[in-house]
């Protein structure tokens, strides 16, 4: 793993890693796993995506965001799959709970925290690229409008 950690466009900040970066770190975050940021990690040296900001947008989903967050995603699940969702779930942290509880939740709330983070990764690489194509050509224009006044000092002094 050596190597792929010394592969410099996972460190550093250009369009593609970004955007890959961008991709990754939404969709891991929505998705409920306990190693959200180690299965970014590894996704972004495998997509050679900037690793620090994968890993940075995982935390998202942080213990104070991540109830509302997989709730919603629970509830696009169960819109999906045509399922009335449960209005009461009562969170108890035993064996008996995660058995008859999650059984019934972990499919609309895998398939919503699926579409969502597919959703979120996908938007937010097109917006990544769009906005940066715009950043480029805006600053290649202001560029070229200051060497035209360079090499045009006449006209700058009639205007």
């Amino acid at each position: 793993m050596g190597t792929w950690l010394h592969n410099p466009n996972i460190w550093h900040l250009h369009r593609h890693s970004v955007a890959k970066a961008f991709l990754i770190g939404l969709f891991w975050m929505a998705i409920p796993l306990p190693s959200q940021m180690l299965v970014a990690a590894l996704f972004a040296i495998f997509f050679r995506a900037n690793l620090a900001l994968s890993v940075a947008l995982v935390w998202i989903s942080n213990p104070i965001t991540m109830a509302p967050i997989f709730y919603f995603n629970y509830e696009i699940g169960t819109w999906l799959l045509g399922m009335p969702a449960q209005a009461q779930l009562h969170f108890e942290l035993s064996w008996q709970w995660i058995t008859e509880v999650l059984g019934d939740l972990w499919l609309p709330l895998y398939l919503g925290s699926f579409v969502v983070g597919a959703s979120l990764g996908l938007t937010a690489y097109l917006l990544t690229h769009l906005f940066w194509r715009h950043h480029v050509l805006n600053a290649w224009q202001k560029r070229m409008q200051r060497q035209k006044a360079k090499n045009n000092p006449q006209k700058q002094s009639k205007s």
